[in-house]
């Protein structure tokens, strides 16, 4: 079955990602269509980029990251917005490797004060450069509307909705992005 990781993209302390990350795993797992496992970042301790140049993997830390990416198909990337952009930490975390991502596919869900909207366009281009097609839709979700005392995640149904539509496509995608890598498919 296409297995598909949910990569909580915060590791800051009372993050309030990983609620959402965890509500997005159990959507998923409701639908039967691929197997779903959280990522946590956190779990992995990764330095600021300790590796002497992309794509290496001298430290154990970069090695056990490198070991749990290429066990999936897809992911679903959780990401704040902060400071108009992608959280630091999942930058770093994605930067450390490079061909376990390769011609795999993607889906965001964002969170911010603005839905997490630029976080998500920025996280589009990172992903580009690592060949890793990135499904159009998005979850969104609003620090104003969908957190209660911007801390605890209970999304409204509107929003909610925003995720299985993703779901939808980064299931199809990633799957075609199988016989990629098998080679099956070759350029015309």
């Amino acid at each position: 079955m296409t297995k598909i990781a949910i990569i909580t993209g915060s590791i800051r302390p009372n993050r309030i990602g990983a609620g959402v990350s965890q509500w997005v795993l159990e959507q998923a797992q409701q639908r039967g269509d691929a197997d779903y496992e959280l990522v946590d970042i956190a779990d992995f301790n990764l330095p600021l980029l300790d590796e002497p140049m992309p794509g290496a993997q001298t430290q154990e830390h970069t090695q056990a990251w490198a070991a749990k990416i290429a066990e999936f198909d897809g992911f679903v990337f959780v990401t704040g917005e902060y400071n108009h952009s992608v959280v630091p930490a999942l930058a770093n975390a994605i930067s450390f490797l490079n061909a376990e991502w390769n011609n795999k596919a993607a889906g965001i869900v964002g969170y911010g004060s603005a839905m997490g909207v630029r976080a998500v366009e920025h996280l589009r281009g990172i992903l580009s450069e690592l060949q890793v097609a990135h499904v159009q839709k998005a979850g969104m979700f609003s620090l104003f509307t969908d957190f209660e005392n911007f801390s605890t995640f209970k999304p409204t149904e509107m929003h909610a909705a925003s995720v299985a539509p993703m779901l939808d496509q980064l299931v199809v995608w990633s799957k075609a992005m199988e016989h990629v890598r098998e080679g099956a498919l070759v350029a015309a």
